[in-house]
């Protein structure tokens, strides 16, 4: 018989609690899984409201702490990418190191053959690739699969993600209420996990050496424009904060760091037609070996745009259709074939 002992991560929100609810009444043995990520008040309560959940409908659950790991392979890439003037997406290290690598290695060692999330996202076996692949959900703008890119391809078939053909939060919410779960009217956490108070400028001063430190805003001719108060208190498509009057509005269009310089310029100026990636995670295919027409998102909220891609050794070169509004470097662009996840990287020029 199959082993469907499955190790599911669970947050304590509603999305996990109700994962582990569907996961059961398919008949997996479920066992749940609270990570310790970060030096947090609420951590506790996370932890304490995924037991409940468990003891609940009658499930194990554990609770590992892996703080040393995630301020290795998460924090410490969130403060790099700032202190290097990029925007990191924080989630991307996360799902690829540690809820899709730690977590995965957990489930081994309790003869899990499957790891799952309350993630937006589905996995499927494809014919016509004759391979497992990721997929975007059914819930539109809530899909999940662009933040999931860099996990790794052998590991897509031993994934399961339960709310894959749910299409909005409302059907999550109305199972957790039918079941009794505690945690049916729990809001949903929107910020970056380890700064829940959003305050992303005030972390990495307390967790860092980036402090304020004043430079010169200039525009594409050097021209000074005003003073910037350090080059992490900004990010490209920026307009509010920069204390600049101008005839036209400014935005921010990049950095200079080594002159400590933020540069500025008019909206038409912030769009590009062609991206540069490294840092890529091939998922549908082990090697782009000609040019593809695929779609690519280039933030979490943007809309997928048409383009081709080339791969040159470890790059992949990007051609929009038309072209794209406030690329930003450290942000993951991520492929696409109609559903599929073809695979991403970063965003470097």
């Amino acid at each position: 018989m199959e082993n469907k002992k499955i190790l599911l991560g669970m947050s304590g929100g509603v999305d996990s609690s109700v994962s582990a609810v569907l996961l059961k009444e398919k008949g997996y043995e479920v066992i749940g899984i609270t990570m310790e990520l970060y030096v947090q008040s609420n951590c506790s309560n996370l932890d304490l409201d995924a037991k409940n959940v468990c003891k609940q409908i009658g499930i194990p659950h554990f609770t590992y702490d892996f703080k040393n790991e995630f301020k290795k392979y998460v924090i410490n890439n969130f403060i790099e990418c700032y202190s290097n003037s990029k925007t990191p997406n924080p989630c991307i290290e996360c799902n690829r190191y540690m809820k899709f690598g730690l977590m995965y290695e957990k489930a081994k060692e309790l003869g899990c053959n499957y790891i799952g999330t309350g993630h937006y996202a589905k996995t499927e076996f494809s014919e016509k690739y004759n391979r497992w692949v990721l997929k975007k959900s059914k819930a539109g703008k809530k899909d999940q699969s662009y933040v999931l890119w860099s996990i790794p391809k052998e590991l897509i078939e031993y994934i399961v993600f339960p709310l894959s053909d749910f299409e909005n939060k409302d059907e999550i919410r109305k199972i957790a209420k039918e079941k009794n779960l505690k945690v049916a009217n729990k809001p949903d956490s929107e910020d970056i996990c380890f700064i829940p108070d959003g305050n992303y400028k005030k972390f990495l001063e307390s967790n860092s050496n980036l402090k304020p430190k004043s430079g010169n805003i200039v525009d594409k001719n050097v021209n000074i424009l005003g003073k910037h108060t350090g080059l992490y208190n900004y990010t490209i498509g920026q307009r509010k904060g920069l204390g600049i009057s101008n005839p036209v509005p400014l935005f921010v269009l990049g950095f200079n760091k080594e002159k400590n310089e933020v540069i500025v310029g008019e909206e038409n100026e912030l769009y590009k037609k062609e991206i540069l990636v490294k840092d890529i995670n091939l998922l549908l295919v082990d090697e782009i070996k000609e040019c593809l027409e695929v779609t690519v998102k280039t933030r979490y909220s943007s809309k997928e745009a048409k383009a081709k891609i080339i791969q040159e050794e470890d790059i992949i070169k990007v051609v929009f259709e038309e072209p794209q509004r406030a690329i930003t470097p450290g942000q993951s662009a991520v492929f696409y074939i109609g559903d599929i996840v073809l695979g991403g990287g970063k965003i470097y020029k």
